[in-house]
């Protein structure tokens, strides 16, 4: 059977936690076997997190290094400035190193980090805290605007509840939509959101900061269609290159052809789920110009082809 051990360092986010716990337990095989052993792994009594309640301990039933030898290590999320235990950046590399699946929720992508496992990879973590996790590690490639990023063996998802959606997308991956969905139905979940965590970000408003992109990234939305160069874009927000890619990433936490990516891709998503439209137009109208090109994209950051994602998702 598939072990998913969960980790629980001190600090660690209950909320975070939880998440894992109840997906993965809940899972069934066709058969209604459970489809994966969930084992959660501290090292001894630690304090959890809720927003402002005072912090509370909690116990786990296995060791932290009860995690080795694991199918899956999930590592949750906790206060972005409380150092990792070295016991914990040990157990994610060594598991890391023995070929085990290893996944973050919300901050818990700076343990991952931390740990040396996303350098030179996209990853993701909460809105509010990417652009601190691109300074403190300018190897990763960090990306705010979506709900999680696979990268095969690590993966990491976005803020808090996005931690379901990559929980979901694992038991799509492990064991197919079917169980997925009904996984999903358990939690009351949709089972694959549409869209990323842009839509929850913070942005200046454009009536009282001169720097703020807001008009420049509704000109984006409203032109997804034409080709669209950093020239371009550049050119619209009257900036040079380089202060629009510092004041980008600072708005939105990732850099303007990656949002326009993942704009394009939602709009593509959007499009196969509601309409009949044939996938050149759609490809055609999104800015993506051939099939091929959509395809390539769309199979990297979806996981699947446009064709085999509207046969299972449209409405």
């Amino acid at each position: 059977m598939h072990t998913v051990a969960i980790l629980a360092p001190d600090g660690v986010s209950a909320f975070d936690l939880s998440i894992p716990c109840q997906v993965f337990a809940v899972a069934r095989r066709p058969d209604g076997a459970p489809a994966y052993e969930v084992r959660v792994c501290a090292e001894r009594s630690v304090t959890a997190t809720a927003g402002a309640l005072e912090p509370f301990r909690i116990s786990a039933p296995y060791g932290m290094a009860d995690a080795l030898g694991a199918d899956t290590v999930v590592v949750p999320g906790g206060h972005v400035d409380l150092v990792p235990h070295p016991d914990t950046i040990r157990v994610v590399r060594e598991a890391a190193a023995a070929g085990a699946r290893i996944a973050s929720i919300c901050t818990g992508a700076f343990v991952l980090a931390q740990a040396g496992l996303l350098n030179g990879r996209r990853a993701t973590t909460h809105w509010r805290f990417a652009g601190r996790l691109a300074d403190r590690f300018p190897e990763v490639e960090v990306d705010a605007a979506v709900l999680y990023v696979d990268e095969g063996q690590i993966l990491t998802s976005a803020g808090i509840a996005a931690g379901i959606d990559l929980c979901l997308y694992m038991v799509r991956r492990d064991h197919g939509a079917a169980a997925a969905a009904e996984v999903a139905r358990m939690v009351v979940m949709a089972p694959q959101r549409s869209g990323g965590q842009a839509q929850f970000m913070e942005h200046p408003d454009p009536g009282t900061d001169p720097e703020s992109l807001a008009e420049t990234l509704q000109w984006m939305r409203e032109n997804l269609h034409r080709p669209l160069s950093v020239a371009d874009i550049a050119a619209h927000a009257a900036f040079s290159r380089r202060s629009l890619a510092r004041h980008f990433r600072a708005q939105t936490g990732t850099t303007p052809l990656r949002w326009l990516l993942n704009l394009r891709l939602q709009r593509v998503r959007e499009l196969l789920e509601t309409t009949d439209l044939p996938v050149s137009r759609i490809a055609a109208g999104t800015g993506f110009g051939s099939v091929e090109t959509l395809r390539h994209h769309f199979s990297r950051e979806v996981g699947t082809t446009p064709t085999a994602y509207r046969a299972a998702f449209r409405v």
